[in-house]
């Protein structure tokens, strides 16, 4: 079981005199557990899922964000009693993902040259390469081979090349989008490169289900998707949840991804915060009432 706590944080633009954005976040996802995070345009969903993630166009000015592990969250891997919680603005991006920390983007980038089976390969080595020199360190002859580079791109899939090979990813990956009913074919195509906007979101579904994240922030992953694809996507988030046991953070403005993958808990964000939180209700509460009353309630008990 993995737990993400983040407490008090508080971020603005990195740049001088950067615009602050968020104001004392406090929050905290666990392991098979689903939460919503909704609030109007602005509110700083979207940094704040950035932040957890090491945007370096963020700067942290107060607060933490933490990582708790109990010893056999990843599968062959001893986690001591001294690396159980890991301070994540610490860590560089990489780092944070190796320890099991997922973003799923909003708009998702598009990569000429690069079939999404190759990259996926890539991703899931470097994730393990990454997570073993976290828990027991580099030794020197890695450090020589690091050193000397690669004889071959990764990208290329050389069969001997990471810790998972290519035979093995091959039946790992199609057992994965069998799980959410994928076409095989999509695989073999360029990274999202003439995706549809709801391929583009599938792919990070099938991103997350192949890395396995102990939580995954989804940041507006419903946004311009048609009911078919957002029941396709729904049906991969409730199986990270059910077959993975990824504690989810999905990111929305909007009830009706919710009618899919119901949540434990719902929070709000106004103005850089959470100020309000509730079980699956409250989602259907903001759907018809909007956000208005909660911002009253919110400063009138202020």
């Amino acid at each position: 079981m993995a737990t993400l706590e983040i407490e008090n944080l508080h971020a603005k633009v990195a740049e001088d005199e950067g615009e602050v954005i968020l104001r004392g976040v406090d929050l905290e996802v666990s392991s098979g557990e689903i939460h919503a995070l909704m609030g109007p345009n602005g509110s700083g969903k979207s940094t704040l899922a950035k932040v957890v993630a090491g945007h370096p166009a963020y700067e942290v000015t107060d607060g933490d964000v933490r990582l708790h592990l109990d010893e056999e969250e990843f599968e062959g891997v001893d986690i001591d009693d001294d690396q159980r919680t890991w301070d994540l603005l610490d860590l560089e991006p990489n780092e944070r993902a190796a320890l099991g920390i997922f973003l799923g983007f909003q708009y998702p980038a598009e990569i000429e040259g690069v079939t999404m089976v190759n990259f996926l390969r890539t991703a899931l080595n470097a994730k393990l390469e990454e997570r073993e020199e976290l828990f027991e360190g580099e030794d020197d002859e890695e450090e020589e081979e690091e050193e000397a580079g690669y004889d071959t791109s990764p990208m290329e899939g050389n069969v001997e090349e990471g810790e998972v090979g290519v035979a093995e990813f091959q039946q790992l990956l199609q057992g994965k989008m069998e799980l959410l009913d994928m076409d095989e074919r999509f695989a073999q195509r360029y990274l999202n490169a003439g995706f549809s906007g709801g391929e583009k979101k599938q792919n990070e579904v099938l991103q997350a289900a192949i890395l396995e994240p102990s939580i995954a922030v989804l940041d507006e992953i419903d946004s311009g998707l048609d009911i078919d694809r957002l029941q396709d996507v729904s049906k991969g988030i409730n199986a990270l949840r059910d077959e993975v046991g990824t504690g989810i953070l999905q990111i929305t403005h909007y009830q009706r991804i919710l009618d899919y993958v119901e949540p434990d808990y719902v929070h709000v964000m106004l103005d850089g915060k959470v100020v309000k939180e509730g079980d699956a209700s409250l989602a259907e509460e903001l759907e018809d009432k909007g956000y208005e009353w909660v911002r009253e309630e919110t400063y009138e008990t202020a």
